[in-house]
């Protein structure tokens, strides 16, 4: 154990959040930023998150079926022991929740799992706050106890039902329905589209002409082939109008739900699964800071919330930059930790003017629009594209669909990934 240092009255550098975007970015800074600083040990990193353990959410339509799924110590991993290895006094971890942040006095509210509350004064701050799932299966929406009961009520749950409804036609949606139509139903054989004696019926509602938004029609019909081969139906243009009762598959994830639709139908099922996009972690930002969806208005190119003030930022899911996608938070770290340090240096005090005005121009971030997402449809098969380029599927398992990144997520929580400044 490092031996504590803490510096009196620490320049704070806060950090909201703790997954993807919010651990890259402290290990970026502890690495590459505060140790080029003239006054590095008046620094202190602070990473404010929900949940103590950060979580590899993208695995969440396979490990909610049973902790069988994937070796638990890999699929979440403590958050202050990846953080140890920084010198004492460098790094806090708090676990709580923002709920008040004041731009002008630079200070943000965080709400303890005790109830209290600790007002915490920033010198530079990151809003990497994510995104929050409208069903508690499929994200870590509070802290893992709660993620853990929800998935314990829902299999429980899940061997009397006869008929499971999953809202979305987008990857969570189709990788949740693949998942438990292959583990409910195995795979049709090689010269059948689907199973011959289906046990549980499931049904994908998508509010759109075709599912996966993101990739082109001929992968999207691809993954209806391969959905229909493991028990799926695919409903496209039906639009859920309301859901009863009220609260089903959001608050209740066992609960039995009627389904109506935009035309009027409805559908009956024992279990429903909402999984039609997400919401913006930013009740606690000012509303003049927010786009009309509720993220964070973000400068596209130097990720800064220029609106706030100075040495404001914001990333990932939470932040207007570009659309949500892990791949684009790897690509964004280097750029924000890159321009914060720029920041940090032009403010620092021990800092001359010809050092000044040899810190360069800021990096830029430009958003690849290329079509560029995975999809994976049970164990052995799935959709998707990279760079502008259709892959086979057997490709599609080999980079995602065999354990749903977790062969990634090791580097990325140990900061091993950002060893090297990019």
């Amino acid at each position: 154990m490092v031996e504590n240092t803490t510096p009196q009255n620490p320049k704070r550098i806060v950090v909201l959040g703790g997954s993807y975007s919010g651990v890259s970015t402290a290990h970026y800074l502890l690495k590459h930023a505060v140790p080029q600083l003239p006054d590095k040990e008046s620094y202190q990193v602070i990473v404010v998150s929900a949940s103590s353990k950060a979580m590899c959410r993208p695995a969440c339509p396979r490990a909610l079926i049973s902790d069988d799924m994937f070796p638990q110590e890999k699929l979440f991993v403590n958050i202050p022991q990846a953080f140890e290895q920084y010198p004492g006094g460098s790094f806090r971890f708090i676990e709580g929740t923002a709920t008040q942040l004041n731009n002008v006095n630079r200070t943000v509210s965080i709400t303890l799992p005790s109830g209290n509350t600790e007002d915490i004064g920033f010198f530079a701050l990151v809003i990497a706050t994510g995104a929050a799932t409208p069903s508690p299966l499929l994200g870590l929406n509070r802290d893992v106890e709660y993620l853990r009961e929800s998935w314990a009520t829902f299999r429980k749950a899940l061997p009397k039902a006869k008929h499971i409804v999953i809202a979305g036609g987008g990857p969570a949606g189709i990788e949740t329905a693949g998942e438990l139509g292959e583990y409910l139903n195995g795979r049709a054989g090689w010269f059948s589209s689907m199973p011959a004696h289906p046990r549980v019926s499931i049904t994908v509602l998508n509010a759109s002409w075709k599912i996966l938004p993101a990739l082109r029609p001929a992968l999207a019909k691809k993954a209806e082939a391969y959905l229909a081969q493991v028990g799926v139906t695919v409903m496209n243009n039906s639009r859920v109008k309301s859901v009863m009762p009220e609260g089903a598959g959001t608050v209740d994830v066992a609960s039995k739900a009627r389904i109506t639709l935009d035309d009027g139908s409805t559908l009956d099922s024992d279990l429903y699964i909402p999984a039609m996009g997400t919401k913006p972690n930013t009740s606690f930002v000012p509303k003049d800071l927010l786009t009309p969806n509720a993220r964070v208005s973000t400068n596209a190119s130097t990720l800064r919330v220029d609106a706030a003030g100075p040495r404001i930022y914001a990333i990932g899911d939470v932040s207007s930059a570009a659309r949500p996608a892990v791949h684009l938070i790897l690509e964004a770290i280097p750029i924000l930790c890159a321009n914060m340090k720029r920041d940090l240096l032009l403010a620092s005090s021990n800092t001359t003017a010809n050092e000044k005005a040899s810190f360069g121009e800021d990096r830029v971030f430009k958003e690849d629009t290329r079509e560029t997402q995975m999809v994976p449809i049970g164990k052995s098969k799935g959709v998707g594209a990279a760079m502008g380029y259709a892959l086979p599927s057997w490709l599609v398992w080999l980079i995602k669909g065999r354990d749903y990144w977790l062969w990634t997520t090791g580097a990325l929580w140990s900061g091993k990934q950002w060893a090297k400044e990019k």
